[in-house]
Parts: C-alpha cells; structure tokens; sequence
C-alpha cells in the first residue's frame, strides 16, 4: 500500500504546508479535500471485499491527482 498523504507526497514542503493549512483557507479546503478523497481510497483498497466498482475508484484516484497537482501549484506560489 502506496502512501500518498500530502507530507509523504512533497517532503520538501512539509513546513509550508503546515503554514498554509493555518493561514489560507482555500489552500485548507483543497488540504482536507485531498485528505478525505486519500482516506477513501485507502480504505478501498485496504478492504478486502472492495465495497465499490472500479470504475468508482479510478475516479477517485483521478480526483486524487487533480487536487495534488492543484495542491502542488499552490505551494509553487511566493
């Protein structure tokens, strides 16, 4: 099981991404929506009955990247 959380994912922005989580909120929404959208899948993927249909979770997956990209152009700023 890969770890994708946003820390494990940009290393290099770990302090960063603290001070944005406290200080803009539409960097805080994109970070909880990440989260939820990782937790999701995890427990997908963890589960071994896979209470979902393919298609369901590649979805999910695509969203999971669209907000890391959006995450990560973010922390490209200032």
């Amino acid at each position: 099981m890969e770890n994708h959380t946003l820390t494990h994912e940009f290393p290099e922005f770990v302090t960063k991404i603290g001070e944005l989580k406290l200080n803009d909120e539409a960097f805080r929404k994109l970070y909880v929506n990440y989260e939820e959208v990782n937790a999701l899948i995890q427990h997908y993927e963890e589960d071994g009955f896979n209470h979902t249909t393919d298609e369901h979770l590649n979805d999910l997956r695509k969203k999971r990247v669209h907000l890391k990209d959006e995450i990560y152009s973010f922390l490209m700023e200032g």
